[in-house]
């Protein structure tokens, strides 16, 4: 098999020369060029063959996550792998969803790097132990179950989507404005936020709205 053309991005020196030091001895690698910008290694890409990107998240002028996207339309085969200290949850699936092929904590050992390196090649999307268990935990909002509203707390939360006062409300609802403050408060308990703008988005995100 040929050996796998590699770039390494990052925006630190001592991360790129500790990588190099790791895998210099990998028999199925060849590491031809690193980069400390997205802007470079896209120049790179643009003229030469690159096999496989060790890619970080946080670079001076492009992010990890928008450079997958941009990478897969300039060379579709190149396989990327993040290697990265951000361990939110959306950020790792949203480089997934943009194109990378896996997505390891820089604290990984090289076993769990051999072990991506060889299953993205075989097409399979690979994550190190620590970041299995990150995506494996609901975020907050999955954890959360959907509020049981009332007839009444349902036109109330749509009026203050809609950015109306609860004394407009109260009007247009021929309630008095105590009520609507009242069901306005049952509705912040009831989705476990804090104000209206927190309420309006959770409402949104369990496609009550």
């Amino acid at each position: 098999m040929d050996r796998l053309l590699t770039l390494i991005v990052d925006d630190h020196p001592i991360v790129v020369e500790g990588l190099k030091t790791l895998l210099k001895n990998e028999q199925n690698l060849k590491i031809v060029a690193s980069f400390h910008n997205g802007t470079d290694l896209l120049a790179y890409i643009e003229t030469n063959r690159v096999d496989l990107v060790l890619l970080d998240v946080t670079l001076p002028d492009i992010n990890g996550m928008d450079l997958c996207q941009i990478i897969k339309k300039t060379s579709l085969s190149t396989i990327i792998l993040i290697l990265s200290n951000h361990t939110e949850r959306s950020i790792i699936m949203q480089t997934i969803q943009n194109g990378a092929s896996g997505y390891l904590l820089k604290n990984s050992s090289l076993d769990e790097l051999r072990k991506c390196i060889s299953e993205s090649v075989q097409g399979n999307i690979c994550y190190s132990r620590e970041v299995m268990e990150i995506i494996s935990r609901p975020g907050r909002n999955e954890l959360r179950s959907t509020p049981q509203l009332t007839r009444r707390e349902k036109q109330i939360l749509s009026l203050l989507a809609q950015g109306k006062t609860s004394q407009v409300i109260a009007d247009e609802l021929f309630l008095s404005p105590l009520t609507v403050d009242t069901h306005r408060r049952n509705l912040l308990q009831k989705f476990e936020v804090k104000n209206v703008a927190e309420l309006i988005t959770t409402a949104h995100q369990q496609k009550i709205l």
